[in-house]
């Protein structure tokens, strides 16, 4: 295999030039996909594979990189991938256990007809799914933990569930207002994306994410107020702009 070269494009060139780095050398971290469902004759396809992260090398003045340094650079970057990959999929196995552990002990708790225990004691719900928040309705009473939306709100919620969804188990989502809830706008950033479970009737168990964008980290933006994006390229902070728009009013998925 040879690597390969190619022009940067101009917003990356803009991005460097804001961090004083005049040269860059980008390697890619590929890790295998989850493993595929087996086909008619109970054969397994073969794994995919995705990106897991990118090796950024900046330099501060011109510098040619020759290529049996880049052979050996992607070399590497191969051998640590599928190192990674060992890793990544211990990490998977390790906290499927978790899981699995926490969710025999809730579910001890329900059929012990001890729901509360699932929201006073250790673990809780919230060991159960990473969330932000989350709330447990039953028998017209409320237990609230982290971020959640007011008891009020979730009664709101519980109608809307209630007249909307009567026929299935619970909902999930990345974005209530995309969903269609319409008091979604008055529980602003905190609560945006929801998964709640239908005990019975009436009761219900709520996991509550907020907004992704508080969340994102970025650099490399000049804040001069007189270097203003033209409308035809694509500049840093043009392009974050961009990636806000596409994940406003959205939770981690």
């Amino acid at each position: 295999c040879g690597s390969t070269l190619r022009a940067p494009h101009g917003c990356h060139a803009q991005y460097m030039a804001n961090m004083g780095s005049i040269a860059s050398l980008v390697m890619a971290v590929v890790v295998n996909e989850k493993e595929l469902d087996g086909d008619s004759e109970g054969q397994m396809q073969q794994k995919g594979r995705r990106l897991w992260g990118l090796v950024v090398c900046h330099h501060t003045s011109p510098r040619y990189v020759p290529f049996p340094l880049r052979y050996a650079c992607e070399f590497l970057m191969q051998v640590f991938g599928i190192q990674l990959n060992k890793e990544v999929e211990l990490a998977a196995q390790m906290r499927e256990k978790k899981i699995l552990r926490t969710q025999t002990l809730l579910c001890d708790m329900l059929l012990r007809d001890a729901p509360l225990g699932i929201v006073t004691q250790k673990p809780n719900i919230m060991d159960l799914v990473s969330c932000d928040g989350a709330a447990l309705y039953y028998g017209d009473n409320f237990w609230l933990l982290g971020v959640t939306p007011t008891e009020v709100q979730i009664q709101d919620i519980v109608a809307w569930l209630s007249e909307h969804h009567m026929d299935s188990t619970g909902l999930s989502t990345d974005s209530l207002v995309y969903a269609g809830y319409p008091g979604a706008g008055a529980l602003g950033d905190a609560v945006c994306g929801i998964a709640a479970v239908r005990i019975n009737s009436k009761d219900f168990l709520f996991w509550f994410r907020s907004h992704t964008a508080k969340e994102i980290k970025w650099g490399g933006a000049k804040h001069d107020l007189e270097d203003k994006d033209d409308g035809r390229k694509m500049h840093p902070r043009s392009s974050f702009n961009a990636f806000l728009e596409v994940v406003k009013m959205r939770s981690l998925p």
